[in-house]
């Protein structure tokens, strides 16, 4: 019940819940980003195509814009070598342009041309018509049209004398000329045909009037021009600003359907305006295709998800060894506890009773007192030796207390050492070599402690049998190298990094009892604190080797 209490709860089921709650949080959340992302991809497909229309029907515009409204600058002057300069710019720069009809029309109140648009007594007609196109050598071509078409060139021709005939009804000297009427007047817009007339100033169109209402017998005429552009819209160069989302945009005519039996992921379509309307614009991409961009931005997004989620990940495992090494410490810590008392228990025990003894015996002999008198001195030592061991270590590892250091000879130092290691351990096989050119420059106090755990650990971890101890005093360049050889029961390489921590006891039949896992810690502690190094070198049943790296001090004086 009592080791029930001690022991260390370690709630690992609040921990693996909360990997799996995160863990089902980053699946979701996955899903999630991936389907805002396919959304906004295809929002961004329905969308962004309008800006692909834009630039590609930019030139028509500033065709239609800037281009045409140049024919007015010649006020009706135009002759066919004009015309056909005027057209050979058009032509070349705007490939849509297919073919370019120029009209030489004259405004005249004669009754002798039986040809044209006569109202009331103004009459209009074409003195020419001069059709203008690029053969295949890329050189303009101008030349009459076949009498098949002029037909159909004519009734364009009278369209246009139609509304500029009942445009002119209406003018009069207070008349200025918006846009719109610019646009409803002088241009017409059929599909793949822009027609365009000439635009009079107002005191011309106020004499066009009088010549229509007034008859005179003085025979007049005025020029004027009309251009007709014949457009072919699948010639517009189509500009894909959006490479990433579409990955094919045609031009087609309006009514077409689909060609093919492929099948797309995305498609959507915009009708082109005015003298393109025959055709649309149709945006198309694979599913293939957009899965690319879909992984393109998805990758970034996965990332920085993952990220998060190992962070997350991250921290549930330091907790989890955090938890664990609490859990060891405790374990340690307890032990320490347990084995301190029982290091402390034995010789108080020893204490009380050899205590007893003397206060219950009514006369004690000069032997007795002497037996008692050595009992009451070792067990002392023992406590004063544990008080001082546990007293030094928290020092050493607070760095509460400087070396004392001190030049000495090794053999100086040595000597008494292992004349003593003789004496107290008689069935230790013992031996060692010192070979030196240097003296120590070490804390002879501190230094003692450690040959003194090492020594101990060897004789106590050994077998009956092989009790076995060499210690070799070498020095290198930079250190003196001091080994400690047994043949005892060795140490598993696994526990090599952590016998120097404190309270770690190996488990063995020797360590069942009697220590506090303080000793090689100890020792490690020591050797740091005097600028040192301490190594380990160990195979189970053959014995282990302990290895002290310490600074050399000055070169001995003859």
């Amino acid at each position: 019940m009592a080791y029930n209490q001690l022991k260390y709860r370690k709630n690992f089921g609040l921990l693996i819940a909360f990997v799996i709650l995160v863990t089902m949080l980053f699946g979701v959340v996955m899903l999630a980003a991936r389907s805002m992302i396919i959304n906004l991809i295809e929002t961004e497909f329905n969308n962004r195509k309008v800006e692909v229309f834009d630039r590609s029907v930019q030139p028509f515009h500033e065709f239609f814009n800037d281009k045409i409204p140049e024919i007015s600058y010649y006020q009706g002057y135009l002759d066919s070598i004009k015309a056909a300069s005027y057209v050979n710019d058009v032509i070349r720069k705007y490939a849509f342009v297919d073919r370019v009809l120029f009209y030489d029309i004259a405004i005249t109140n004669s009754d002798s041309i039986a040809s044209g648009i006569k109202y009331n007594h103004l009459l209009l007609y074409p003195k020419s018509i001069t059709s203008f196109h690029l053969d295949k050598d890329n050189r303009l071509i101008a030349q009459r049209p076949e009498k098949t078409q002029t037909s159909v060139y004519i009734d364009d021709f009278n369209t246009m004398v139609l509304k500029f005939v009942g445009f002119l009804d209406r003018v009069n000297e207070s008349t200025s000329m918006s846009d719109d009427d610019i646009y409803r007047v002088f241009y017409t817009l059929n599909p793949g045909k822009v027609t365009y007339m000439n635009i009079p100033r107002i005191s011309d169109l106020l004499v066009y009037k009088r010549m229509m209402s007034i008859p005179d017998t003085t025979v007049v005429a005025y020029d004027q021009d009309m251009f007709m552009f014949l457009i072919d819209p699948s010639r517009l160069q189509i500009k894909n600003v959006a490479l990433n989302l579409y990955e094919k945009i045609e031009i087609l005519p309006i009514v077409s359907g689909s060609v093919s039996d492929k099948h797309f992921y995305l498609q959507t379509e915009l009708p082109l305006p005015g003298a393109l309307s025959d055709y649309k614009l149709q945006y198309t991409s694979s599913e293939v295709f957009i899965n690319k961009e879909i992984n393109r931005r998805f990758f970034p997004v996965s990332l920085g998800i993952s990220g998060v989620y190992l962070i997350l990940i991250l921290i549930a495992y330091l907790i989890y060894r955090n938890v664990t090494i609490n859990s060891r410490l405790f374990q340690l810590q307890y032990d320490f506890i347990n084995n301190l008392t029982h290091e402390f228990k034995t010789p108080v025990s020893v204490i009380k009773i050899a205590g007893n003894n003397i206060q219950s015996s009514e006369k004690l002999s000069t032997e007795e007192q002497r037996m008692y008198g050595k009992i009451l001195d070792q067990e002392a030592d023992k406590l004063n030796s544990l008080m001082n061991k546990l007293l030094s270590f928290a020092q050493i590892e607070n760095k509460s207390i400087k070396p004392n250091k001190e030049e000495v000879e090794a053999e100086e130092f040595c000597e008494p050492i292992f004349e003593a290691v003789r004496l107290k351990y008689p069935d230790l096989n013992f031996s060692y070599t010192i070979d030196v050119q240097n003296n120590m420059m070490v804390d002879t106090t501190l230094l003692l402690s450690v040959f003194q755990n090492l020594i101990d650990n060897a004789y106590k971890y050994s077998e009956p049998q092989r009790k076995f101890l060499h210690i070799d005093v070498q020095q290198n360049k930079k250190n003196f190298v001091i080994k400690f050889k047994d043949k005892g029961i060795g140490i598993n390489k696994k526990e090599f990094n952590s016998i120097f921590k404190k309270f770690y006891r190996v488990k063995n039949q020797f360590n069942q009892q009697g220590s506090i896992g303080l000793g090689l810690a100890f020792c490690k502690e020591i050797v740091d604190f005097m600028g040192g190094e301490i190594k380990v070198d160990s195979l189970p049943g053959q014995g282990t080797t302990f290895t002290l790296f310490l600074p050399l001090g000055p070169k001995r004086t003859k």
